[in-house]
Order: structure tokens, then C-alpha cells, then sequence
């Protein structure tokens, strides 16, 4: 199934059923009167999320949604028949915006969330609502009311605890395949990952996290350069950051400032996320090599600096441990 995080729809409530004009007229009934009933409540469009999806695919080629019109009166004072809702399913994770793509209407973080997004219409009057001592036989009946409509952007932002950033051939798709069962394209060239994955990391019989892992970033991302900024919005969620440096690369330094500035021009509250940093590719690595990198990333960064191989998996086990607990720290604090 084709990822997709961003679809543009238009949606349509329906409009309420019309109410009639009717007389009560029976044999030796003298005075029958005005009996016309009012319309029906036109249907609502409703977006819910549900289990089990992880993409907006289906809202590429179906792009129009229209809820049924509210049923007309009738007589006898007979309401007209109330329309269907028409429920749309998301992903948890989708946010709803106006068409200014900016105005947030709903945002689905849990599952069994609803939103209404747009409401049907009022039915309108018949006229027996119209009957009074100083007009008995009024012949008005309203319209029904029309149902709003609107077009919408849904944009995917997927639940995780915890996000792998970094340049492009960091190691983190290794080092996701390694700690969860996530199983993301690996190789040995820029840009293996085009689209976010997944993965549950269990460290024992209580205690998992999600870690998203996204595309890399290079420099002028924000600009839209290489796949530009597109899917960070997937890490806007997490509670915790872990910066992958690629270790055998001269200039780690310059790795971590390059992707640094992107989250800062990125915006959306990335920069202040806590981050934990490591150096990848301990294996590819002299121990020349290592002690000098490491000491002029913790001068850069004015903290300690984790040392791992996604490959071997050395010190990947410490970078966990540190993972969950701040993932556990932050939610308490979002829950208080």
C-alpha cells in the first residue's frame, strides 16, 4: 500500500428536507385545518479515527463526499425521514485543516475520536408550525436549511514516543531494524528511506515505545532540497529525539549542525524536543578516530555523547535505557 500523509477533499453536508403546506380534510371533521409537517435534519460528514490504518491512500481518488438531503414533510403533521451521517475513516494521527491549511478543526490522536466537520441542515417549518388564533389557515412552509460544506486538508502526523533524525545514511534504519521488528530498506546509498516507518521497541515484558524513523535530512531540507521537510511533521508528536551521526564521516560536527538547523527552520516545536545524540558506526570506526570525534562533539554540545554500532549493536542497549525513561518522564508531565 502506497504511503500517503496529505490528501485535499471536499466535503458536503446535507440540506434539510422541505416542509409542505397540507389541510386535514375528512368527512364530518367541519373545522380540519392545517396539518403540513416539517422536513427532516439533512446527514452530517463525521471523520473518525480507527485501528489498523497508517495512510490517507484511500482519499486520493475518492475526493467528494455528500451527505443525503433530509426527507420532505408530509401531512397528517408527518416530520420528514432525518439522513444518514456520512462517516469518514482516518488514521490516528490526522489532523484536520481548513483550506487555508493552517486552521486546525479537529486533530484525532486516539482511537474511537470523532469530529464533526460539517452539519446537516435544519428541515424547514410546514405549516402547521404557522397556526395561530389570527391566522388559521396559513399556506407557508418553509425550505430546508442548506448543509455546510467546505474543502478540507487531512494530514497524517503518525503516533510515536520517539524519533530517529539525521543526515542521510546515519545508520537509522539499521538501528531501527535492530531494536524493533521492523524490517526498512537497508542499503549503502542516500535516501533509502522515502517514506516514515515504524517500529515497537519492547525492552522487557512492560516496558515499549514507538520510534519513528523518517527520511534523512541534508542541508537547505527546510528550502525543500532532497525530500525537503515533508514528513518531520511525523516527529512533531514524539517526546524525544535521537540524532544519529554518521561516525565515519570526518566532520560529525558539522553532520549535527547541518540537522539542527533544519529543525529550527522547520519550526513546530522540534528544536526544543529533548534529544539524545550518538555517534553510529562504532565498528567502522579507528580508536584514533573515535576518541577525537567523540571529544569534539561533547566540546560542540557541552554533554555526553553516546558511542553505538546499529550493526553490532554495541551501546545500543545504554541509548534505549536513556530513550525510555525520558519517553516515560514526558508523559507524566503531559499527563499532569
Amino acid at each position: 500500500m502506497k504511503f500517503l500523509d496529505e490528501a485535499k477533499i471536499w466535503v458536503k453536508a446535507g440540506d434539510g428536507g422541505d416542509g409542505v403546506v397540507a389541510f386535514r380534510r375528512e368527512k364530518y371533521i367541519e373545522f380540519g385545518g392545517p396539518d403540513g409537517g416539517n422536513g427532516g435534519k439533512g446527514g452530517d460528514i463525521i471523520v473518525e479515527a480507527v485501528p489498523g490504518l497508517n495512510t490517507l491512500i484511500d482519499y486520493r481518488y475518492a475526493q467528494h463526499f455528500k451527505a443525503r438531503k433530509g426527507g420532505n414533510g408530509a401531512g397528517s403533521d408527518r416530520t420528514g425521514a432525518a439522513s444518514d451521517d456520512v462517516t469518514l475513516k482516518v488514521p490516528v494521527g490526522t489532523v484536520i485543516l481548513a483550506e487555508d491549511k493552517e486552521t486546525v478543526l479537529a486533530d484525532l490522536t486516539k482511537e474511537g475520536q470523532r469530529a464533526v466537520i460539517c452539519r446537516g441542515g435544519d428541515g424547514g417549518h410546514g405549516n402547521a408550525h404557522f397556526k395561530s388564533s389570527t391566522n388559521r389557515a396559513p399556506r407557508r412552509a418553509d425550505k430546508g436549511y442548506p448543509g455546510e460544506e467546505r474543502w478540507l486538508w487531512l494530514r497524517l502526523k503518525l503516533i510515536a514516543d520517539a524519533g530517529l533524525v539525521g543526515l542521510p545514511n546515519a545508520g537509522k534504519s539499521t538501528f531501527l531494524s535492530v531494536v524493533s521488528a521492523a524490517r526498512p530498506k537497508i542499503a549503502d546509498y542516500p535516501f533509502t528511506t522515502l517514506t516514515p516507518q515504524l517500529g515497537v521497541v519492547r525492552l522487557n515484558a512492560t516496558e515499549e515505545f514507538v520510534l519513528a524513523d523518517i527520511p534523512g535530512l541534508i542541508e537547505g531540507a527546510h528550502e525543500g532540497a532532497g525530500l525537503g521537510t515533508r514528513f518531520l511533521g511525523h516527529v512533531e508528536r514524539c517526546a524525544v529525539l535521537l540524532h544519529l551521526i554518521d561516525g565515519s564521516q570526518p566532520d560529525p560536527v558539522g553532520a549535527y549542525e547541518t540537522v539542527r538547523a533544519e529543525l529550527e527552520g522547520y519550526g513546530g516545536g522540534l528544536s526544543e524536543k529533548p534529544e539524545i545524540v550518538a555517534l553510529n558506526k562504532l565498528d567502522a570506526m579507528t580508536p584514533q578516530a573515535k576518541a577525537s570525534r567523540v571529544k569534539a562533539l561533547e566540546r560542540a554540545l557541552s554533554r555526553p555523547v553516546h558511542l553505538i554500532s546499529g550493526a553490532t549493536q554495541e551501546g545500543v542497549d545504554t541509548v534505549l535505557r536513556e530513550l525510555a525513561d525520558t519517553v516515560y518522564r514526558e508523559r507524566e508531565k503531559a499527563s499532569a
